[in-house]
């Protein structure tokens, strides 16, 4: 009984809600500014309403910049955005409901389990308009106005950015009315570079001072062994940030070879101005994580507009500077190859499961893998890092972060990360560590994994994975090892996420004396002949007299398409 109540008050809420926003009038940013002010007192999923509040206004954000009341004013961009009011109202309704603490055990389980799903669906719905509300400005005759003024009455260009970078110009009458029609999953893929208000607020802010000193100090309280740096016992440990001790960067920072008055080697990360509260916030996880292949965070410190981390000490730098290099790379035989192959699959099993943390790193390649004085790996660089609610989670993202080549599919395609996104990590790095070859994604073509993924399975069907070991190696390998260490990579892999293992499987298929006992890794799909597809989205144009049908889609196995027709009034 407390489940039928739970639910009848659930759709009640929504339909109230939603009928008082239609009967007061409010607009799109009247329910932007509602929805946010209901999410900061909802006292259940707290978190996912706030970030449903964070995409809202996202939403509210892009409207003024469009100029709202000039779209609102035309029928054909009219309709879309009254779409998203009603979507707005859904939003503003879900919030609110979470504000309600009512009901039993019974009754909180399945509102909790109602509620979980029904906000993230209106995020996906939310994350939608945040891509359609451009492309409505996009056509949208009355947006440009100084656009209208030099036309005066001729043809103007309008354009549209891919995400190749390549822009697709058309002629448009002025006086043309627009019609918008949506198809596929109810969700736009991107149709440009990343938005900038279509990224999480949290991964746009840049870092605050106070917050950080909060965060730092409250790190510090919880995590044995993390401690604060005085600056100036940084700046002496860098000889004042030199040059000539600066051992790499990315990621907003540069890291600096330093040494301390007891002799300890550290590394010093410090953050430039552009870094987020996300790329620095991240890498506190690793405050809480000790593992043999992980990188250790000694401690933090933050003076004035300064914000630095310091680690343990590698050494030999990073794996990328040996693998990919003829005269370091012969410094790595087959031994060291499977020592650092085998200390990356424990490392990742850790961060999956034995760290009760559940963290996906999201960004694995050669110049993420540190190497101490063994050549025994540690996995490095967490600014990218996620924490998930369970190890069966999958999260979506607009922040996809990674290197071309290293990302599984799903994630660089649609968003979509998992604990199976480190699995295809591993599987190419497994592969790139054996042959010392490069991963190239060949876009132009619809490819999702790579040459290296697609020579390796094509030696596995021949019979022949042996020959994918690294030259440099001479016969200095056992060819049983090469072949059930690259088949195990192949199935970590594959495009398809479900049929990829975890790193507790990879680290038992690892032990598997015969190949005969494992499963067969799936063929890549096929190549697009001639470039004509890619595995981003791509646009087509067909021109007529009377319309323009643009055609946004992707290669990818779940693609949407975005269909914007111009036809002069009649």
């Amino acid at each position: 009984m407390a489940l039928l109540d739970s639910s009848s008050g659930l759709w009640t809420v929504l339909g109230q809600a939603s009928n008082v926003a239609q009967i007061v009038g409010v607009d799109a940013l009247g329910l932007v500014s509602m929805v946010v002010q209901a999410a900061l007192a909802a006292r259940r999923h707290r978190d996912a309403c706030r970030r449903l509040a964070q995409h809202v206004e996202v939403v509210g954000g892009l409207l003024r910049e469009l100029e709202l009341a000039e779209l609102m004013r035309r029928e054909a961009t009219r309709r879309p955005l009254e779409q998203l009011s009603g979507a707005l109202r859904r939003c503003y309704a879900l919030v609110t409901a979470c504000q309600d603490c009512r009901g039993g055990y019974l009754g909180r389980l399945f509102w909790g389990t109602r509620m979980a799903e029904e906000l993230r669906a209106a995020e996906q719905e939310i994350d939608m308009f945040i891509r359609l509300v451009p492309l409505i400005a996009l056509v949208d005759t009355t947006h440009d106005r100084e656009a209208k003024q030099a036309a005066k009455g001729k043809g103007v260009t309008g354009a549209m950015t891919n995400s190749s970078n390549h822009h697709v110009r058309f002629p448009r009458s002025v006086s043309d009315s627009i019609k918008i029609h949506i198809q596929g999953a109810n969700e736009v893929c991107d149709v440009s570079k990343p938005l900038a208000g279509s990224l999480d607020l949290q991964e746009q802010k840049i870092l605050d001072i106070e917050e950080l000193l909060e965060l730092c100090v409250r790190t510090e309280e919880c995590c044995s062994g993390f401690r604060k740096f005085e600056f100036f016992q940084i700046v002496d440990a860098t000889d004042n940030f030199s040059e000539n001790r600066n051992v790499g960067w990315g990621g907003f920072a540069k890291v600096y070879k330093g040494q301390l008055p007891d002799g300890l080697m550290i590394a010093v990360k410090r953050m430039d101005e552009y870094a987020t509260v996300f790329d620095f916030s991240s890498e506190f996880l690793l405050a809480r994580l000790q593992h043999t292949n992980v990188i250790r965070l000694l401690g933090w410190c933050i003076h004035g507009k300064e914000r630095i981390l310091v680690y343990d000490f590698m050494p030999k730098g990073s794996l990328h500077r040996f693998i990919f290099d003829k005269r370091n790379g012969s410094l790595l035989d087959w031994s060291k190859r499977l020592n650092i192959i085998k200390g990356l699959a424990d490392g990742l099993v850790y961060l999956h499961k034995q760290s009760m943390l559940w963290i996906v790193h999201r960004d694995l390649k050669p110049k993420n893998i540190l190497l101490d004085h063994d050549m025994n790996p540690k996995i490095c660089d967490f600014g990218s890092a996620r924490a998930l609610s369970s190890d069966t989670a999958e999260e979506r993202t607009s922040r996809v972060v990674g290197t071309s080549g290293y990302k599984a599919p799903e994630y660089t395609s649609r968003g979509i990360y998992s604990l199976k996104t480190d699995v295809f990590s591993f599987g190419v790095m497994a592969l790139v560590i054996i042959s010392g070859q490069k991963n190239t994604i060949l876009e132009q073509q619809g490819d999702s994994v790579g040459t290296l993924v697609r020579d390796a399975w094509q030696l596995w069907s021949d019979r022949r994975l042996h020959e994918l070991v690294d030259p440099i190696l001479g016969d200095g390998f056992e060819p049983a090892e090469v072949i059930r260490y690259a088949h195990v990579a192949l199935l970590c892999a594959q495009e398809d996420p479900k049929g990829r293992p975890t790193m507790s499987d990879v680290v038992s298929l690892l032990n598997f004396e015969s190949v005969s006992l494992l499963p067969d890794p799936k063929q890549p799909s096929e190549l697009v002949k001639g470039g004509a597809a890619s595995d981003k989205l791509t646009t087509c144009v067909s021109q007529s007299s009377r319309t323009i049908d643009i055609t946004i889609t992707s290669s990818a196995p779940v693609s949407t398409r975005v269909r914007i027709i111009v036809e002069p009034e009649t």
